[in-house]
């Protein structure tokens, strides 16, 4: 890479600027203290969570405290854009990991999903007024405020309520009492309707029994009216901004609505207009951050490439043997529709051989996932050796051609030498992230895709997922670079095809299931809208794969470098935002 020097430079000022950026707004310009907290629930479960002190809050001067909880596969900086505003309007903030997410003891789910704990935790502060907290909890985190406060009825004044319910899951049924004085924050395009208030239809909540029930009404409930006091507890208030069920932490009006709501409910604090709002300027830091630490890949392999003992690696591809002409169509469309295609029927396996959370395989949801890319893998390895044995070895082609061999051999020195490598170039980026995290308090993310850093129980798992992702990047890197390598393209444009071969399939998908949805129907498969969600985080993980493995690819000539770089970083993201199931 020319200009190495120059790239290192623009991505460290990045990562500098971005998590600077990012600092500044979760502190309001250092007026709000951040500090990270644990304490301990039910069966000696230990949660983590960031608290959030104004400026000026002491126990003699207490202020006003909200829980606020992220829903699932999440963790409590999702939350973030909540946390900041109400803490820039005076409030006490208690950001909790849910059990089993983040860096909270696991199992997932246990504990109330870490609700009444969290709850319990936040009355013992003396900086908090115990007569004025309210509970915010999004999706999963809804249901977690909800058991909250029916182990606690008066240990709360308020709740809203995001993307959420009551009556689901283990949270109790809502009556007009219960919860009290309750804000109903539920997107006209929430993927999870019918899960939460058993309408497909995400408007037509509006008209559902269980939402009437809530409400105390048997007409439909109008959208922007209040019914029931404030003052006796049975308030009640919906509001339905125009976005999907994951979009609340992207949105000035869903936060706004939980703002104005905690502002009418609780007493003290600072107010100010909802609309005077700055998360999203955080949100913009950490993305340049973000950007940073992968741009931070490049220079970094440079640099140790141009060592004495990585410099053997450095190799130009050899000549293609690749599909060409029309059969170069048809094999990458294969490649394109194949893993959206698979993704839904394959991840049900794990269901439909009744897969249990194990201590090597703890992660449900990263699981599925391995089981989809192994099984997808083991087909799209079929394909090749078909291909290869059957047409593409008449034209001489050999392992070489395919960046697997080195003079028709395999060089474990040079494959060895290619995982340590890639190690190092994960470690640097690893490396500067626990800068960031140290000197910031904060991360690399975009809206519901992030990368944090794993603590030691994250990092024991992290070593059983990577041997099934090493396999599957191999086999995809082998069919990009042998079966589909286009020869007399640069480097950047050889980069965007191969974007677009591992990128667009999902992109499609996110479409087809999307397009009706947001026309006023359902999801095109009603059944996925978890996967379809997790879907988003794949075209960011798959982006940077794409990236990374051509890269590395044209630098070396050979597919192991960027292939086991690709699946440290993924099984490192994947590993540290993921859900643990199993009790450890």
């Amino acid at each position: 890479m020319k200009n190495t020097s120059r790239i290192l430079i623009i991505a460290l000022v990045m990562i500098l600027i971005g998590s600077l950026t990012a600092w500044l707004i979760q502190t309001n310009g250092g007026s709000v203290k951040i500090k990270n907290v644990r304490f301990v629930g039910s069966n000696g479960i230990v949660q983590n969570a960031t608290l959030y002190i104004p400026k000026g809050v002491t126990k003699d001067n207490p202020a006003p405290g909200i829980v606020a909880i992220h829903g699932y596969i999440n963790t409590n900086e999702t939350q973030d854009g909540f946390a900041i505003e109400f803490a820039r309007r005076g409030y006490v903030v208690l950001a909790v990991d849910q059990t089993g997410h983040g860096y909270s003891d696991p199992p997932a789910f246990a504990n109330g999903f870490g609700g009444p704990p969290a709850l319990a935790f936040i009355r013992t502060l003396d900086i908090v007024d115990p007569n004025n907290i309210g509970l915010e909890g999004h999706s999963m985190g809804g249901w977690a405020s909800v058991i909250a406060a029916s182990v606690f009825p008066d240990g709360y004044k308020s709740i809203v309520l995001e993307g959420s319910s009551t009556g689901t899951y283990g949270a109790p049924d809502g009556t007009p009492t219960f919860p009290r004085n309750m804000a109903l924050v539920f997107s006209k395009f929430d993927e999870f309707s019918a899960l939460m208030w058993g309408s497909p239809i995400p408007v037509n909540i509006v008209s559902t029994d269980k939402l009437k029930t809530v409400f105390g009404t048997t007409e439909d409930v109008i959208p922007g009216k209040l019914y029931g006091s404030i003052e006796d507890g049975t308030a009640r208030i919906l509001y339905q901004p125009a976005v999907i069920h994951p979009g609340d932490h992207l949105s000035t009006e869903a936060i706004g609505y939980a703002i104005d709501w905690f502002q009418k409910t609780l007493q003290g604090g600072t107010p100010l207009p909802p609309s005077n709002q700055i998360w999203y300027w955080k949100e913009i830091g950490n993305l340049v951050a973000l950007i940073g630490m992968v741009l931070l890949f490049f220079p970094i392999g440079e640099l140790l490439l141009a060592t004495h003992y990585f410099s053997e690696l450095i190799e130009q591809p050899a000549s293609a043997r690749a599909i060409t002409g029309p059969g170069w169509w048809i094999a990458a469309l294969i490649f394109i529709i194949l893993p959206p295609l698979t993704l839904f029927p394959f991840k049900q396996f794990f269901v439909t051989w009744k897969w249990n959370p194990t201590a090597l395989f703890p992660q449900n949801i990263t699981t599925q996932v391995i089981l989809w890319t192994t099984l997808l893998g083991l087909i799209s390895l079929v394909l090749f050796l078909l291909w290869h044995f059957l047409l593409n070895r008449k034209t001489g082609a050999s392992g070489d051609h395919y960046g697997l061999t080195w003079g028709g051999k395999v060089s474990w020195s040079k494959v060895g030498k290619s995982f340590l490598l890639a190690f190092l170039i994960t470690l640097a980026g690893y490396a500067s992230l626990l800068l960031v995290a140290f000197f910031f308090k904060t991360d690399y993310r975009f809206w519901v895709f992030a990368v944090k850093p794993m603590n030691a129980l994250q990092f024991r798992i992290a070593l059983s997922y990577l041997i099934p992702f090493i396999f599957f990047f191999l086999i995809v890197s082998i069919v990009l670079h042998g079966q589909l390598r286009k020869e007399k393209l640069n480097l950047w444009q050889e980069m965007l095809v191969n974007w677009v071969l591992m990128v667009i399939g999902f992109i499609g998908l996110l479409l087809y299931q999307y397009i009706p949805f947001l026309a006023g129907g359902t999801l095109a498969n009603p059944a996925e809208p978890l996967w379809t969600i997790i879907a988003f985080q794949f075209v960011a993980l798959l982006t940077i794969a794409s990236l990374v493995k051509t890269y590395f690819f044209r630098r070396t000539g050979h597919v192991y470098v960027g292939a086991f770089l690709t699946a440290m970083v993924i099984t490192w993201v994947v590993v540290a935002s993921q859900a643990i199931h199993f009790a450890f």
